[in-house]
């Protein structure tokens, strides 16, 4: 079965740094891009950083860049998402995102929740 499964998320402090991680199994994970969204209440789910299969490149929110670093180590089936200088804007849910440019199934974690308050 497919599983896409975050951690990582919390509470933290602005200026605070956290490291979101998702495991995958169930699908060839190296052959799929990898894709962290975010949701906070009421508003829209908001793409915010995503990766190619090889991790060669990457791309990320205009709200986010130079802040946030999407990784992946595919030996581990794992997509990272490191965030610096967290501000309160970016409370919401995350969500790992997989998608194949091969197949037409594309996957979602259920999400873990950051917190960015004093």
């Amino acid at each position: 079965q497919v599983q896409l499964v975050e951690s990582g998320g919390g509470l933290v402090q602005p200026g605070g740094s956290l490291r979101l991680s998702c495991v995958a199994s169930g699908f060839p994970f190296s052959s799929y891009d990898m894709k962290w969204y975010r949701q906070a209440p009421g508003k829209e789910r908001e793409l915010v950083a995503g990766i190619t299969m090889s991790g060669r490149i990457t791309d990320y929110a205009d709200s986010v860049q130079g802040r946030f670093t999407i990784s992946r180590d595919n030996d581990r089936n794992t997509v990272y998402l490191q965030m610096h200088n967290l501000i309160p804007e970016a409370t919401a849910d995350y969500y790992c995102y997989a998608q194949s440019r091969y197949v037409s199934a594309v996957y979602w974690g259920q999400g873990t929740q950051v917190t960015v308050s004093s």
